[in-house]
């Protein structure tokens, strides 16, 4: 497949991305990761390699994603910044020992990791299960020690996060909209340091497609982000128009399907 074959599949998938990502309210890595092996697949990308290039360039794309999202939640006043400073080290470093640990398994072990993790991704969004809201502070320590657990999970499975941290948030008494606000704003440094340790990680790795530094493809980074952008706004309308649990379940379907698929071929 030529440059222009594999931009035109990544400007699709980018558009199909963001639409889901405004539909649903989660987060584009958990759409983006599963599909991106597909259509890594279908280039004929070493299935060595295949699952560390999507993760890694799932959160190159967060880097960019998140930004616009970050922009919008603190307009309206929805980050708790406060929060967001002391899980911001841990993050930091989490992430980048996710990144490692991510390029110290085999691609077919990372592949499982993936499909697990979307299952249990899914089966969450299909019974809306979410923790009880508490009524405390936690201390920075809990909250770096957390960033750290969350930005290694993060890095390993290629997402911002959202998944993870809205329902930490929550548990200890965030407001909902100040908790997905403050969710985003942590899926920036999972992404930059995921991003960045994923291309060292991976920069002499044979098998990488062209126009790849390290385990981040560049094609599928800029098709994704001129796309899933301006889809997530058509996903949000759309979303006030559809019935929204019922699209739910049987995305959370799709992703079951998927994440099966991944744990049966790897």
């Amino acid at each position: 497949m030529g440059f222009l074959e594999a931009f035109a599949l990544y400007l699709a998938l980018g558009a199909a991305a963001g639409t889901l990502a405004g539909l649903f309210g989660i987060g584009g890595g958990l759409i983006i990761v599963p599909v991106l092996l597909v259509a890594l697949e279908i280039q004929g990308v070493s299935a060595a390699v295949s699952a560390h290039l999507a993760v890694g360039t799932s959160l190159a794309t967060v880097v960019f994603t998140s930004m616009s999202s970050i922009q919008t939640h603190h307009s309206k006043q929805a980050v708790r910044w406060d929060l967001f400073r002391p899980m911001a080290l841990g993050i930091l470093v989490g992430a980048a020992l996710g990144a490692i640990t991510a390029g110290a398994l085999s691609g077919e072990v990372l592949q499982r990791i993936i499909g697990v993790f979307v299952v249990l991704a899914a089966i969450k969004m299909a019974s809306g299960w979410s923790p009880k809201a508490g009524e405390r502070q936690p201390p920075r320590a809990e909250l770096g020690g957390v960033g750290g657990g969350i930005g290694w999970l993060s890095a390993i499975v290629g997402i911002g996060g959202g998944t993870l941290t809205v329902p930490y948030l929550t548990s200890v008494g965030t407001r909902m909209q100040q908790a997905v606000g403050t969710s985003a704003a942590c899926g920036f440094p999972i992404a930059v340091s995921g991003a960045l340790t994923n291309m060292v990680v991976g920069w002499d790795r044979s098998g990488l497609p062209d126009y790849s530094a390290g385990f981040v493809y560049g094609p599928a980074v800029l098709g994704i982000v001129l796309m899933s952008v301006p889809f997530a706004r058509l996903g949000a309308l759309l979303a006030h128009r559809l019935n929204e649990l019922v699209l739910k379940r049987l995305f959370a379907l799709l992703l079951i399907v998927i994440g099966i698929r991944f744990l049966l071929n790897a």
